[in-house]
């Protein structure tokens, strides 16, 4: 089978009718899921993962793109958390190369205590990361913090504390995970959608009925052991499994604003440690623009395209303003996009969501439906290895170790010039460039904001499982979250390009230009 065909719509379609029954079917295409799929795959496990839209379409693709042990947990005491986070954060850096980067960041010190406490903290980080630590943390004066953030104010300024953390592209290692999956032999899906969970007649969960939601055609699916990975939308499959079922998930919303690099010249994030709110706000430098966030507002609902709310944005403007001297209007604002974190719902109805933990529960339903909520990106992997042990633990599926802690993500490659765009495709750069070279229009940007290629466009429906204009613009390229306005404007010529490689009419290409352009508006402020 030729290389692009492995991940064909057609080749995943029929593996599923040519199969009938798996050791594993995991629901949800986020971080959690994939990472599952990836473990499983890799122990020998005959794999199915189904996303109901694309993957990473939730949480996943909406972080404040950090691959970080947290500061803000060890201030919270929490040791083990931070210390499991940055040991995969150390993993990651290794086995994803092209999309994790080693990140400076500034915290700016208005106070002398503040100093004190923060240069010892942070060489306690240092410490917990031990031998895959990303460089020592130190204390430098007020001049060189200015030289380094030039749009910081200094009024009262004492100095600041550098230290490292990770910082990285969200969906485009979701994707690359899910190539890597089905490269070690996985059924990965996006567009199907689980419908209903089977039981055999002692009530124990042995399957699905998923929809392709393409051609609406229905699909009984049979496993060994079904695991909920499906993050916000936990409650409906437990729900499925057994309608008196209480919620266990408490959506807590946070969302981020993209401004130009202008706001944040030079190669350092900052990151304020406590804002009016209590939490941290973090500026880091992303593919050549600045993401300013995080909120974090409990909700209690939730969706798949979650709204800023004003108090919000006016939250995170007034923050950096406070901090910067160049003032950042909603003018000045390129792209918003609010993401929703799974919180385990706490029991005393506490509205704190900064003391809800961000550490993983897996939770084993009677009809022995396995469901893993919590966590964050850094730990994608670990979870996915404590929920496969957990399945192999009750009995599920035969004893095999895990694998993922030396697998190479698809892409990871030694050598990276991380100064033209194209870095983040890894070994997959050459493909792209090889379209190019074939058929040279493909070079053609597709904006003149935008530093994107058509070429990469064709890479993302090929090669990438892309199947709608929101797949390619939200989550293969990134243009949705750097710049909305320039999207809008592009959404008839992708359409165009993607109805052709999909062999679709034009009634469809309309309906994915009307479809998209209702989101892409939700990005502009």
């Amino acid at each position: 089978m030729k290389q692009n065909d492995i991940f064909k719509r057609a080749t995943l379609i029929r593996q599923i009718e040519q199969t009938p029954s798996w050791d594993v079917i995991i629901i949800g295409g986020g971080a959690t899921g994939l990472g599952i799929a990836l473990d499983s795959a890799t122990r020998g496990f005959k794999t199915l993962l189904l996303e109901q839209v694309d993957f990473a379409k939730g949480t996943s693709s909406r972080s404040t793109k950090l691959v970080h042990g947290g500061v803000r947990y060890l201030a919270q005491g929490n040791i083990d958390l931070v210390k499991e986070a940055l040991y995969e954060r150390g993993l990651l850096l290794k086995n994803a190369s092209h999309l994790v980067n080693n990140q400076s960041f500034i915290i700016p010190n208005y106070n002398w205590f503040d100093t004190i406490k923060y240069t010892i903290g942070l060489k306690i980080y240092d410490a917990l990361a031990g031998k895959l630590s990303f460089g020592t943390s130190i204390r430098i004066n007020k001049k060189e913090t200015l030289s380094r953030l030039s749009t910081i104010k200094n009024e009262k300024l004492k100095g600041g504390v550098v230290y490292h953390d990770g910082q990285f592209d969200d969906s485009r290692l979701a994707v690359n995970i899910a190539q890597t999956a089905i490269e070690q032999g996985a059924t990965v899906l996006n567009h199907f959608k689980v419908n209903q969970l089977l039981k055999d007649n002692n009530s124990i969960v042995n399957g699905v009925v998923a929809e392709d939601t393409e051609t609406k055609v229905s699909y009984t699916l049979n496993a060994k052991v079904v695991i909920n990975a499906t993050g916000v939308f936990t409650d409906e499959i437990l729900k499925m499994d057994n309608s008196e079922s209480k919620n266990i998930v408490r959506p807590s919303q946070g969302i981020h604003l993209v401004l130009d690099k202008s706001f944040l010249p030079g190669n350092d994030a900052i990151m304020i440690p406590k804002t009016t709110d209590g939490r941290v706000l973090f500026l880091v430098p992303w593919h050549n623009k600045v993401v300013v966030g995080t909120t974090d507002t409990l909700l209690d609902s939730h969706s798949l395209e979650p709204k800023a709310l004003d108090k919000e944005v006016d939250f995170i403007l007034n923050t950096a303003n406070y901090y910067l001297t160049k003032t950042v209007s909603k003018d000045d604002v390129l792209s918003i996009f609010a993401g929703l974190r799974p919180l385990a719902a706490p029991k005393d109805k506490s509205e704190k969501t900064k003391e809800i933990s961000r550490s993983h529960k897996i939770i084993i339903s009677n009809s022995e439906l396995i469901t893993i909520t919590g966590g964050k990106w850094t730990t994608y992997r670990r979870m996915a290895q404590d929920t496969m042990n957990k399945a192999i633990s009750i009995g599920k599926l035969e004893h095999v170790s895990c694998k993922t802690k030396d697998v190479k993500i698809h892409g990871a490659t030694e050598s990276i010039d991380k100064t033209q765009h194209l870095y983040i495709y890894g070994s997959d750069q050459e493909g792209i460039q090889n379209l190019i070279r074939e058929t040279p229009e493909l070079g053609d940007t597709l904006h003149a904001r935008l530093p994107y290629t058509k070429a990469e466009i064709i890479w993302a429906i090929q090669f990438e499982m892309a199947r709608t204009v929101e797949d390619i613009l939200a989550r293969r390229v990134r243009t949705l979250f750097l710049d909305a306005r320039a999207t809008l404007e592009i959404i008839p010529m992708v359409a165009k390009i993607l109805a052709k490689e999909l062999d679709k009419d034009d009634v469809w290409e309309l309906h994915q230009i009307n479809e998209f352009t209702k989101i892409a508006n939700q990005y502009v402020l």
